[in-house]
C-alpha cells in the first residue's frame, strides 16, 4: 500500500517532535517510493538504485531538521532524491538527460529576463486541488497515470484531463496570459 502525502508528512511532523518510532516508520515508508522513483529515471542496475535509495534515506535523515512543516513533505524529498541522482550521473559520468519539470513551466527566457527561479510548490497552489496533485503524482514523483489514479481514486481520463489543463493553465500564467 502507497502512503499518502499526509500520511508521510505526519510521521515527518512526529520524527520531528522526537518520535523516533514514526521517524523510523518514515524512513520505512519512504524506500520503496524511492525504489519506484529512481526505477523510473536512472536505466540503471538495481545495484545503483539501491545505492541511490540509501543515500537518500540518509540525507532525509541527516537533514531532517531544514525541512519546513508549512510545505508539502513530497516535494522536499523528491527534491533530494533529483540531487542524489544528478550527484550520482556525475560521479558515474553517465550524465543522462533528467526530465525536469521546471522546464516544462518556465517560459523560453524566463529565468534569463528574471534572474530567479519559480518555485513550483507556489506556483501549484495557484492552481484548483485536483490538478496540483495530479501534476505532482505524474510530473514530479514520477507515478504512471494509472498509478496516480489509483491512489487518488479517480479515473485514468480524469487524472490525464486535470494534468493537461494545470499545465496549460500554469504556461498562461507564466508567459503573462493568466492571473
Amino acid at each position: 500500500m502507497r502512503a499518502s502525502e499526509e500520511q508521510l508528512r505526519g510521521l515527518m511532523i512526529s520524527g520531528l517532535d522526537g518520535d523516533a518510532g514514526d521517524h523510523a516508520a518514515l524512513l520505512r515508508l519512504l524506500a520503496p517510493l524511492l525504489r519506484g522513483f529512481y526505477r523510473r529515471r536512472a536505466n540503471g542496475c538495481e545495484d545503483d538504485i539501491e545505492d541511490l535509495v540509501q543515500e537518500t534515506l540518509i540525507a532525509v535523515h541527516t537533514r531532517r531538521a531544514t525541512y519546513d512543516r508549512d510545505r508539502v513533505f513530497t516535494a522536499w524529498l523528491f527534491a533530494i532524491a533529483r540531487y542524489k541522482m544528478i550527484d550520482h550521473f556525475r560521479r558515474s559520468r553517465r550524465l543522462q538527460p533528467i526530465e525536469d519539470f521546471e522546464d516544462v513551466l518556465i517560459a523560453e527566457g524566463f529565468e534569463d529576463a528574471s534572474g530567479a527561479r519559480m518555485d513550483i510548490d507556489d506556483l501549484l497552489e495557484t492552481l484548483p486541488d485536483k490538478q496540483a496533485r495530479m501534476i505532482r503524482a505524474t510530473r514530479i514523483e514520477g507515478l504512471s497515470v494509472a498509478e496516480a489514479a489509483q491512489a487518488d481514486g479517480i479515473g485514468e481520463s480524469d487524472v490525464k484531463v486535470s494534468v493537461h489543463r494545470g499545465l496549460k493553465s500554469l504556461m498562461m500564467r507564466i508567459q503573462g496570459g493568466g492571473r
